[in-house]
């Protein structure tokens, strides 16, 4: 029999997604006695892996008597990529103690299913083995160690694998870049990108991701538009990868103009491009916006992941518009995202925040699994709806249920005591948050604790737990402050805290105007006009005028 071997090589080197196909090139294999070929086995064995059959893909690898390295390799990868890494460890020790030794390729899989394992002893074990096996200075083996101390946020170990490779590759250089990105370490990041051009190597799409992605805070947005530039000058700007981290850049930024420019330019964004893009308008304010693409991506027939939609019920419940929220409410539950416990907490979030607690305690009892995020929605709907008791119910039954406790949890329940005036009650929460659950207190419990003082006429001891605090102290707090002082009309104790707040927000005149409004109350207004042209340096304002024309 004549066999048509271009025919069969051109079969197995293309990525066959269908498990059908595979099994038809496998029994013609069978039936051709090719099959005991580790060439013609290797193929196989990938392509079954590729389809997640694995056990089919295991049984071709125990029939095959004459196992090449390179089986070996596709059946250790196999086992890993299927997340299956005690099989996969298994079979690399089976290797070790057949007559057949490991190269650079066998240890570079096994260090990534390390990494993904999160398995730092065997990782180290490995290592070891990889120098042993005189493999030390492999770049395959050196850019997987890198990437996977990086993964393990071990970066300095990372670097001692790089510093010992005489001419690192570009592979091995982005594989350094990429774990600082990953680490949050941009600015050595940086420092390793700047050596790289030193030594002559051009950055790729690859280098600017690495880049890109640890580029969180806004104060080096610069440097964001920096790389944006440089990405434009070597036409890397047409790379999806480095388009979705270009805009997600920039949504993290509130740029949402210039992300919005970038998505444009990018020819077939994926899902998490548009997350991004959607997510940015959300968190800039620009709600409307958020949910326009909302839309557009459901009319391209893209299906938006259970994070996308939460972020989406986030927006409306700032918007405060149950009828939009419904309608997502509806999308959920036709794509079978309602059950999702980031979209159920979001549901709860928006419809109590819309004046609909009902219906988000309804979502909350037919969830199937509730986590701290779910607890947190219901006990802040509670508080926001002034029924403090049913939050604190419900804050027990978490604590019951063996869910620890967060700083959204502590901050929903002031301020529902904020909303029931519950003074003591409030001091016992802010007590506990501290002493019984060592949880530090940011700004938004001290505003709410500042509030939940102020508003009972506790002004000094509000102020005493301000004076308490490091300098500079947050402006919201202090304008919690002065909004009590405005309430009981104590104007001493609101100039002190107005002072306060002038000196380090100078341009800001929403507390001049709260000040002058605390004059005008006690009748002092010789202060409000010194005050008012000191906002307006002396002018007056021009008297309204009708565009309205008179018949």
């Amino acid at each position: 029999m004549l066999i048509p071997f271009e025919w069969l090589h051109s079969e197995l080197s293309n990525i066959c997604r269908s498990l059908l196909r595979v099994k038809q090139l496998h029994a013609f294999l069978l039936k051709t006695h090719l099959s005991e070929d580790p060439f013609y086995a290797t193929k196989i064995v990938r392509l079954y892996a590729i389809n997640s059959d694995i056990n089919s893909a295991h049984n071709v690898f125990d029939k095959t008597s004459n196992r090449s390295v390179y089986l070996w390799n596709s059946m250790i990868r196999a086992f890993a990529q299927s997340q299956r890494f005690f099989n996969a460890i298994s079979m690399f020790r089976t290797m070790l103690g057949a007559d057949i030794s490991p190269d650079g390729h066998t240890y570079a899989c096994v260090i990534r299913a390390c990494a993904d394992n999160f398995d730092f002893s065997m990782l180290r074990r490995v290592h070891g083995g990889v120098v042993a096996a005189g493999l030390g200075l492999d770049p395959v083996c050196c850019s997987a160690l890198v990437t996977a101390y990086s993964k393990l946020d071990l970066v300095h170990e990372a670097r001692r694998v790089f510093n010992g490779v005489t001419e690192p590759d570009l592979v091995l250089w982005n594989s350094l870049i990429f774990g600082y990105g990953g680490s949050g370490l941009w600015d050595l990041g940086i420092q390793m990108f700047s050596a790289m051009r030193l030594v002559g190597k051009k950055p790729d799409e690859y280098t600017l991701a690495g880049l890109l992605m640890g580029i969180a805070d806004s104060g080096v947005l610069s440097i964001g538009q920096g790389l944006h530039c440089l990405s434009q000058k070597s036409g890397l700007d047409s790379d999806s990868h480095v388009g979705s981290l270009l805009v997600s850049m920039y949504s993290r930024f509130k740029c949402v103009a210039s992300a919005y420019r970038v998505f444009c330019s990018i020819l077939n964004p994926d899902l998490v491009t548009w997350s991004a893009l959607i997510v940015g308008y959300s968190q800039s304010g620009e709600y409307e916006m958020s949910l326009r693409l909302f839309w557009k991506l459901n009319r391209e027939d893209r299906k938006p992941d259970s994070v996308l939609v939460a972020s989406v019920l986030a927006s409306i419940a700032q918007m405060a518009n149950v009828g939009l929220g419904c309608e997502v409410h509806g999308f959920a539950l036709r794509h079978g995202l309602e059950l999702d416990v980031r979209v159920s907490s979001a549901l709860i979030d928006m419809y109590s925040k819309c004046g609909f607690l009902q219906l988000g305690i309804c979502v909350f009892r037919i969830m199937q699994e509730r986590n701290i995020v779910s607890y947190n929605s219901v006990i802040l709907g509670f508080g926001l709806h002034g029924y403090a008791s049913e939050a604190f119910r419900m804050f027990n039954k978490m604590l019951e249920k063996g869910l620890v406790p967060d700083e959204a949890t502590f901050s929903s329940l002031l301020s529902a005591c904020c909303h029931a005036g519950l003074v003591k009650d409030g001091k016992e929460i802010f007590r506990r948050m501290k002493e019984e659950f060592n949880i530090r207190a940011r700004p938004e419990h001290y505003v709410s604790m500042v509030k939940l003082l102020g508003s009972s006429g506790e002004l000094e001891e509000a102020y005493s737990l301000i004076r308490s605090l490091p300098e500079p102290v947050d402006k919201a707090i202090l304008g919690a402050l002065l909004s009590c002082c405005n309430s009981c009309g104590n104007s001493e104790l609101a100039e002190a805290v107005a002072q306060q707040l002038f000196a380090s927000n100078p341009a800001d005149n929403v507390y001049r105007v709260m000040l002058s409004n605390i004059y005008a109350g006690d009748g002092r207004w010789n202060d409000v006009k010194n005050l008012r042209d000191k906002m307006t340096g002396g002018l007056r304002k021009m008297p309204g005028l009708s565009w309205i024309e008179s018949s």
